[in-house]
């Protein structure tokens, strides 16, 4: 019996909800991930997310911070809290010393090699 490598996301085709807030941003951050195979949908809002997140819909969210009313780090906490899903911070705030378990950082601006490397560190947070 010999084990195969897990796909790489360059393989692996993954249903990613991006949230942010900015609309230029969403716009084309949901356009890079469809050019690059992934089925993705986007929300404005925490809220949003909350209401369109269930178990399984989704292998990773992508989001911003700074977004109004509940913040993307609260957003984070009850998604973490409640689902096994990774979380990509992805911001243009610098990365702290100590990152929350389940998620890492994406940030501002980035490049398309450093999303994808970005997508596969994320599923490996939760396996």
């Amino acid at each position: 019996m010999t084990t195969e490598p897990l796909p790489t996301t360059q393989q692996q085709k993954l249903r990613v909800l991006l949230v942010e807030d900015d609309a230029d941003t969403l716009a084309t951050t949901l356009k890079l991930l469809e050019a690059l195979g992934h089925w993705a949908t986007g929300v404005k809002s925490a809220e949003a997310a909350i209401a369109r997140f269930f178990d399984g819909a989704f292998d990773v969210v992508m989001v911003d911070i700074g977004l109004p009313a509940l913040s993307g780090h609260d957003l984070a906490e009850r998604l973490l809290h409640d689902h096994q899903v990774p979380v990509i911070f992805v911001t243009g705030q610098a990365e702290p010393a100590t990152a929350m378990k389940g998620t890492v950082w994406l940030r501002k601006p980035y490049t398309v090699e450093q999303l994808t490397q970005t997508l596969e560190r994320s599923l490996a947070e939760v396996r």
